[in-house]
């Protein structure tokens, strides 16, 4: 892959997981409940990786061992998921556009200063305060707006960013590829099915069908497989400081996308909150970036 189909491919999955959030709260307008939209994600997805799953090792959960592999599949799977949905069930899809990749950055940026047990820069503390300005911001915006209940919508989000936030912090501890940490997560995640069918919450009697279609393409295919293809194999082409350049667009991507899919238009405080999570995204990224040189020379 030449670097000018790498960048396309980054972009495309900035693209897939910005309209995540509009596209899985839309599915919530029909009737799907946050469970319903998990199955559409990890049974179809599941299913299609399984092969990968099996390839890499079944006794050995992909090469991983099933004890690393649960952990993974906490952090990237059903209980990621569901806290995500349920959260785009109560609280507008901007926010969780913001409030999650703002939450992943932040978790990222504290995990490299650990780990490289270095001091933050100036410009990666400003960045960090400035994501967490913009994270107060909104969920200013939200107790405005929807009260309590987009209050825990914006909660769920924040624990999904947790979630998350460790999901690329395994991948790189434990040395394991995109499309078999991918693997890893959405077979393991096909525990969850039985639960769901079995729970009585689902209301798919209800919901067309071209809604339930197009949601397991999207969940199953884009989100679980498609998206984490184009970005593994954008970082093996252009590395990962310079893939790091392009999740800032997400928060911008979902505010856009739920304009015309939910006409969710967004008050000022949403905007200005929005705005300080991709600056803060940016100045805790271009920090991070200047110390990793600076221990080079």
């Amino acid at each position: 892959m030449s670097p000018r189909l790498a960048v396309l491919a980054i972009l495309g999955a900035m693209v897939i997981y910005g309209a995540n959030f509009a596209v899985t709260r839309l599915g919530t307008y029909y009737g799907l409940t946050p469970g319903d939209l998990a199955a559409a994600r990890f049974g179809v997805g599941g299913l299609i990786l399984l092969p990968v799953f099996i390839r890499h090792g079944v006794a050995t959960c992909a090469g991983i061992g099933w004890r690393r592999g649960l952990i993974l599949s906490i952090s990237g799977g059903a209980v990621m998921t569901l806290c995500m949905n349920t959260g785009l069930s109560l609280s507008p899809a901007a926010h969780g556009a913001a409030l999650g990749p703002g939450t992943v950055t932040t978790v990222g940026v504290v995990y490299g200063m650990i780990a490289a047990a270095v001091r933050p820069s100036i410009l990666s503390v400003v960045g960090l305060a400035t994501i967490l300005a913009g994270l107060a911001t909104i969920a200013a915006a939200g107790s405005a707006s929807g009260g309590s209940n987009v209050l825990v919508g914006d909660l769920l989000f924040f624990v999904t960013g947790l979630l998350w936030g460790f999901y690329p912090i395994l991948l790189h501890r434990w040395r394991i590829g995109p499309m078999a940490g991918a693997a890893i997560v959405c077979v393991i995640s096909l525990a969850y099915l039985p639960f769901w069918l079995l729970g009585g919450v689902s209301h798919l009697a209800a919901v067309p069908l071209w809604m339930i279609l197009f949601q397991c393409f999207f969940q199953g295919v884009l989100n679980s497989v498609v998206g984490l293809w184009f970005w593994g194999h954008a970082v093996k082409v252009l590395g990962a400081s310079k893939t790091q350049l392009f999740p800032p667009l997400i928060p911008v991507l979902g505010m856009l996308f739920a304009i015309p899919i939910l006409g969710e238009i967004p008050g000022p405080l949403q905007v200005v909150g929005v705005m300080m999570i991709v600056g803060g995204i940016i100045a805790s990224l271009v920090g991070v970036r200047q110390q990793a040189r600076a221990r080079l020379d």
